[in-house]
Formats: structure tokens, sequence, C-alpha cells
């Protein structure tokens, strides 16, 4: 079970959660953007500095690499990623480069990343960056992030280092990540403590995710997935920009085939009151029809939820199925 305190944290005031284990690519160079446009699901070319998008690299045959946020800074451009896709990703990308001006660079090892999310995330962070008044530049005042529109981002100084201030929910709550030196790291969060967050651990931040429905790569999707089943289409896939990596499967799918694909990325509410686990059968009578992914118990609804694979004949809302012998219903996400 979960802290009481630390979920609070997140849905009530500011927690913090070391990210660090995620990866970071930085790309540099006059092209990034139309090189990243030609790879990339999402339309990266038209990215302004300060701006950013979700989007998915994929395989020819529309299969996962990863998915990953895409941050424009003005002068380059920060991909966070799962941590273990980072050394691929950029392998990859550097591998296509011929006489495009870009540089790919994993900046993973030298910087540290701090979550910190709630509804008094952009309190917290103004107030600790100003306690560290930057040489050159004024810490931002919580009114200028706390209007930051999702995935914009902007980047102050911190000690004479640079931080780069990511806005973002991917965790099923808004608020900050914070790029910077390893070195700065525990200065920072030192600052952050100060002013009232509190540390949290990865599995509230998991609970808050899965009640959100965000699926994860690693644990959601996979390298056999499409983005079509996870469901991430509309926040990753754009409809109207060029060719991309892997676009003619998922425009054949979307056209052609009216967006149907043999399985479903679903909510779940469980009767029992035991938790499911990754991996757990799903089935319909004797019939198995898919798999659960993540789950968790969720505190705002006092129940346990899943998110699972089932097949498109029993993913609409309202379908009975059977997880370990329990009954378990299909829902529509985000849970709460």
């Amino acid at each position: 079970m979960i802290s009481h305190d630390e979920y609070r944290a997140v849905r009530e005031g500011a927690a913090i959660v070391d990210r660090s284990s995620r990866g970071r690519l930085l790309l540099t160079g006059t092209d990034r953007r139309s090189y990243l446009q030609g790879l990339l699901t999402n339309d990266i070319a038209a990215l302004t500095a300060g701006t950013g998008c979700y989007a998915a690299y994929l395989t020819a045959q529309g299969r996962m690499i990863s998915d990953m946020r895409v941050f424009e800074m003005g002068d380059a451009i920060l991909l966070d990623l799962e941590g273990f896709t980072a050394a691929q990703v950029r392998d990859r990308l550097v591998q296509f480069i011929f006489s495009e001006d870009v540089e790919v660079r994993d900046i993973s090892e030298p910087k540290a990343q701090l979550g910190v999310y709630g509804p008094q995330a952009a309190h917290v962070v103004a107030a600790a960056l100003a306690a560290a008044p930057a040489p050159t530049e004024q810490a931002p005042p919580e009114s200028t992030l706390e209007a930051m529109p999702m995935l914009s981002s902007g980047r102050w100084d911190f000690r004479g280092a640079v931080v780069y201030v990511l806005r973002g929910d991917d965790v099923g709550a808004p608020g900050f990540d914070l790029v910077v030196d390893r070195a700065h790291a525990a200065e920072l969060a030192t600052l952050l403590h100060s002013h009232g967050a509190i540390d949290v651990q990865d599995a509230v931040v998991e609970t808050t995710r899965i009640e959100a429905g965000r699926p994860r790569f690693g644990v959601d999707m996979s390298d056999d997935t499409i983005p079509l089943e996870a469901g991430i289409e509309d926040r990753a896939i754009s409809r109207t920009k060029g060719c991309y990596v892997g676009q003619e499967i998922i425009i054949r799918v979307l056209d052609r085939g009216h967006g149907r694909v043999a399985r479903r990325l679903v909510g779940l509410n469980l009767a029992a009151a035991t938790v499911a686990s990754h991996g757990d059968a799903i089935r319909a009578g004797e019939r198995e029809i898919g798999h659960v992914t993540s789950a968790a118990y969720s505190p705002l609804l006092d129940a346990p939820i899943a998110l699972g694979y089932v097949h498109r004949d029993f993913a609409d809302p309202g379908t009975t199925v059977d997880i370990g012998g329990h009954p378990a219903t299909v829902v529509a996400t985000p849970f709460v």
C-alpha cells in the first residue's frame, strides 16, 4: 500500500520524484527539426522555441521503438524518454544523419531530472529557483511557471549552470521536470524541500499515472505495440504532416481499416479487493482475450484498477471480463 501522505502531496501539494533514470538526448544543429520531422510521428517542424509535443519513433512496420516528449529549446531539442531506450534511439538517429546539420548527444549521465508534481508545484519551483539567485538572470516568477502550457519549456540559471524546466503531466498530475547538472541536483532538491515539497516513491506516481490512464513505454507499450493499440494517436500522431517512418502502416489502419486494430488498451475496474499484476490473463468465459499491463489500488476510487489489452470485440466500456477468477469491468479512461 502506498503512503497516504505521499499520495496527498501529488494530489494536493507538491511532490518530488527522482526521474534521473529517464533518458535525455540533446539535438543541436540547424536541421534538427526537419531531420526529426521525417522520423517521428508528430509535427516537429511546427515547433518553436519554448514549445513541445509528445511523439513516437516507429519501425517501418509501424511498431514502437520508443515514445518521447520533444522540447524545442530555441537552440536545441531535448528528447525525454524512457532510460532503457535512450542508447538505441541515439544510435538510430545518428545512423541516419548524412549531410544534415545535426548532432545527437546522450546527456542522460551528466544530467539529473527531478520531477515536481501537484497543484503547488509552480509555487515550490519558483521559490526554490529564487532562493539560488542566478548571476545573469532572474528566476521565473510563480505566475510565469503556472501559465506554461503542457509540454512547453524554459531554461534558467542555477548556480551558474542551466536548468531546463519542462512542463508536463505524464505521471497523471500537473507539474515540472527540472533537468540540471548532477553536481547541483542535491542542492536543488534541498531547496525544493525547504519550500514544502516532499519526496514520494515511484509507486505513488505510478498509481496517479494509472488513474490518469496514461500508458508507459516498457510497461503498457513495447516494441510489439502499434500506437493505435495503446490509444495514443490523438496525442502522438499528426495527420497533417509529411512522411515519417512507419506512416504507411498507420495511415492504412486509420483510413482503410477505420482505426480497427486487433487489440485495444482499456481501463479495468476490479470487483475484488486484490490488486491485479502485470501479465495476468484477462478472460471472457473460457477464452483468454488479453492481459493486464499496469495495476494499482486507487485511493481516490478506494478500489483496485488496471490497464490492459483486450481483443477489440471486448473493448467497449461496460463489458464484463474475468481477471484471476474475479469479475472486472471495462471502463473509459481516465479513471479520475
